[in-house]
């Protein structure tokens, strides 16, 4: 379930622009004669969603309980604020009451649900119409003898302690035993057994040989008073990562001068990389210092070696997973850093490029510099030509792309120095120049249900530049609602790594992936190594980019058709890849040039 705030709308406030379907502006009037008579601006008095939150009401409720929710709006104030509950395997909230005047509070009668932890939050809407939901809190319901399991966490090492609580057991004492089953199965064995004294801790070591390595359990407790057994809600899918990832430093080479280029390669078949330092030692010391720290693919940064001492120096790379595992590459020796000639480096305008692009190089020498030329090959030749030739900092120039094929092209810088002695950067390989005028545009989603998390009524939306043909996106397709297939996928099931879950679109009739490209979602929306697939609706209406006539498609989601695992990920920019099977109405392809999710970071779903 989600736990974050979702501010339903956010408007900055601009005279003479309106949000299409956001709460109305007042009216903003100028007015003016040549007898200078006075003008008047005025502009809408709340701009801003309401904040709202919901009190703790403690760790364990039983019977009829007060809910009470804070909430202020400083600008239109608050029209109404309405509590709710998530019940153990339920599908939605449900609304406990809603309050409209402070303090806004409600009765609920614990006895009207089944036992076990439950989620609360508030929706606070403003006098104007905007909407806030408020971080959840967690609560146990008990009105009867309740077991609860603590959840160690979807990733586990090591030795883990669980504990398990029991509520209104009164004088009895129950003894109590833990046990795990690999997940999809309904064998379960022994963990611990007969634990009589509270706290009721067992203490699982999942690197014994009973478990399996990179395999996810269900764990479950029961107290046993008398002939009654009671058992708790299982905690699902927790994996075992007893494994630390792999990892090699690349060699930088030498000498190394100027901004640098320094990257490892890292993997981890379970929890998947977290993070990976990219560490340095100047020979005749032991300390090793982290300069940089990437925590996606490609793990690599550009570092200003002049912000080291000219010497010898060691590099190596510290990879850690997801639940802590590290692993330090083998290191690096005898690379030297010399920025007291001349150094020089041609900056990566990116790996698409289009449309005029400015190239930018970095250059220094003890003997003054006299230019800094920039100049372009096809890739993989030696035939180079100018593209510019600057003589004063920051060198840099623009390219037209569209006076080139499109295709990849190699970029270097050539610094000639005061004496005449020429430095020549590192060469940038392989950028494409893709100038096609079909393009992605945007990706956007909306959320329908629970705020973060995949779910029915959410809807993804694809915007392309210009109009496409449909039938390049399924055959005979007039753009009419047709049925499909939203895959998402687990980085990992998808071949890949960390926060990199992704979607694509399938066919109804038959699973096959219809040409929409994929979208990154940059989050974790499904457990590791998790496949989910939702029944789902495609629609193709025309909408306006940039002045001119475009293609958007939309795609609701249903019900869930097959897969379990969901989550609800963190606030994240989509990046979408299109197909180029796509083509416009004259039919040239799309680019694959992949789009990032315009607007600010919020959460997507």
């Amino acid at each position: 379930m989600p736990s974050r705030p979702l501010t339903l709308m956010a408007i900055t406030a601009v005279v003479g622009v309106a949000g299409f379907g956001m709460p109305s502006f007042s009216s903003a009037s100028f007015n003016a004669t040549t007898g200078n008579a006075s003008s008047t601006v005025s502009a809408a008095n709340d701009w801003t969603p309401p904040t709202v939150s919901v009190n703790d009401p403690g760790t364990v409720v039983k019977d009829t309980v007060t809910i009470t929710a804070t909430a202020a709006d400083t600008r239109s104030g608050i029209n109404n604020v309405v509590i709710q509950y998530f019940a153990p395997g339920a599908a939605g909230w449900t609304t406990i009451c809603t309050a409209t005047t402070a303090p806004y509070s409600c009765s609920w009668n614990t006895k009207s649900g089944v036992d076990g932890s439950y989620s609360l939050r508030a929706i606070a809407t403003d006098n104007v119409g905007y909407m806030t939901f408020s971080d959840e809190v967690s609560t146990q319901v008990a009105n009867n003898l309740l077991v609860v399991l603590s959840d160690p966490g979807d990733i586990v090492k090591g030795s883990v302690n669980l504990t398990t609580t029991i509520y209104n057991a009164g004088l009895s004492v129950p003894i109590v035993k833990v046990e795990y089953a690999v997940t999809g199965t309904t064998t379960w064995k022994n963990l611990c057994t007969t634990l009589v004294i509270a706290p009721y801790t067992c203490v699982w070591n999942t690197a014994g040989a009973a478990f399996t390595q990179g395999e996810s359990y269900d764990l479950r407790a029961t107290a046993t008073i008398g002939t009654t057994n009671t058992t708790s809600a299982v905690v699902t899918d927790v994996l075992i990562d007893n494994v630390a990832p792999t990892v090699t430093m690349t060699d930088p080479g030498t000498p190394l001068r100027g901004t640098a280029t320094f990257a490892a390669t890292a993997t981890d078949a379970d929890a998947g990389i977290a993070q990976v330092q990219l560490q340095y030692q100047r020979s005749g010391t032991s300390t090793w210092t982290t300069f940089c720290t990437p925590t996606a693919e490609p793990y690599s940064c550009r570092y200003n070696t002049t912000q080291l001492a000219d010497g010898t120096y060691a590099f190596r790379a510290v990879a850690t997973d997801a639940i802590g595992n590290a692993t330090t590459s083998a290191t690096v020796t005898n690379r030297v850093i010399d920025n007291t000639v001349a150094s020089v480096s041609m900056e990566d305008p990116g790996a698409y490029l289009s449309g005029t692009v400015t190239l930018t190089s970095t250059a220094s020498s003890t003997a003054g510099i006299a230019s800094v030329r920039i100049e372009r090959a096809v890739n993989g030749t030696s035939t180079w030509t100018t593209v510019c030739t600057d003589t004063s900092s920051p060198y840099t120039c623009s390219w037209d792309t569209t006076a080139v094929a499109d295709g990849l092209y190699d970029l270097r810088a050539v610094m000639t120095d005061s004496r005449g002695a020429t430095t020549t950067s590192t060469i940038v390989s392989a950028r494409r120049v893709d100038n096609s005028p079909l393009k992605a545009y945007d990706v956007q989603a909306t959320n329908g249900a629970s705020a973060g998390k995949l779910a029915a009524t959410d809807t993804l939306k694809l915007t392309y530049s210009e109009q496409i043909n449909l039938t390049t996106v399924l055959a005979g397709w007039n753009g009419s609602s047709t049925s499909v297939v939203v895959r998402l996928r687990d980085s990992i099931a998808a071949g890949s790594s960390g926060n990199n879950d992704t979607v694509d679109i399938l066919k109804a009739v038959n699973g096959t992936v219809i040409p929409l490209g994929t979208i990154n979602l940059k989050g974790n929306f499904i457990k590791n190594n998790k496949t989910a697939q939702f029944n789902a609706t495609m629609v193709a209406t025309n909408t306006t980019v940039n002045g001119n006539t475009a293609t958007l498609i939309t795609l609701t989601l249903g019900t869930l058709a097959n897969g379990s695992g969901l989550r609800a990920g963190a606030a994240a920019n989509m990046v979408w890849t299109p197909s180029a099977s796509v083509t416009d109405l004259t039919g040239r392809a799309c680019s694959t040039t992949p789009v990032t999710e315009l607007g600010a970071l919020d959460k997507d779903f």
